[in-house]
């Protein structure tokens, strides 16, 4: 059972640890999420919970698997323990239009000899067979603002009292977005 909460990321700090080296860690207000749905099988044809975050409730999502919480439980950030590891969801920054180069890491056209195309597109595929673009092509477009989960990061601390968590690394997100935490899928 993936046990899982809500939170919202406050920013980034470091923390040092006994032997003086420096941790890279985010900060997360987490909980106290409610229960606001309760489903299971027999009901909707699977088991889940639905949390709510944030007052008023406008951060809401589904956590599947069986869980002993019943409608109006609040599930707190005490769930998860120091050393432990995550896979935390976000939606990563929003960058606007990007050209191929930043969005895709093309290598670019040719930088001298009467070249116009440095930065260009290029090719984006054959000739008359097939005559046309396949689809998935990477292209010039909109970058970020898309739903990303980063696996394995570990639980540094966790403040009962302030309902906070300090885990390594960095997140997906701006300061203030909502992040659905659960325990690790491939620990």
């Amino acid at each position: 059972m993936r046990e899982g909460i809500l939170g919202r990321k406050l920013g980034m700090t470091q923390i040092f640890d006994k032997d003086g080296r420096a941790i890279p860690v985010t900060v997360i207000e987490s909980g106290p999420c409610v229960v606001l749905q309760h489903k299971t099988k027999k009901t909707d044809g699977y088991d889940a919970i639905q949390l709510g975050f944030a007052k008023p409730l406008r951060f809401i999502r589904e956590i599947r698997g069986e869980f002993p919480y019943k409608l109006g439980d609040e599930v707190k950030v005490s769930i998860f323990q120091e050393g432990e590891y995550v896979d935390i969801t976000g939606i990563s920054k929003g960058k606007g239009f990007a050209g191929g180069m930043k969005r895709w890491g093309w290598a670019g056209g040719g930088a001298s000899h009467g070249s116009m195309s440095h930065r260009r597109i290029g090719s984006v595929g054959q000739g008359t067979s097939p005559g046309r673009v396949f689809k998935g092509k990477t292209m010039p477009g909109h970058m970020g603002f898309r739903r990303v989960t980063v696996q394995n990061l570990k639980i540094i601390k966790v403040d009962s009292e302030h309902e906070i968590l300090l885990v390594k690394g960095a997140i997906p997100g701006v300061k203030g977005g909502y992040l659905l935490i659960r325990t690790s899928i491939k620990m």
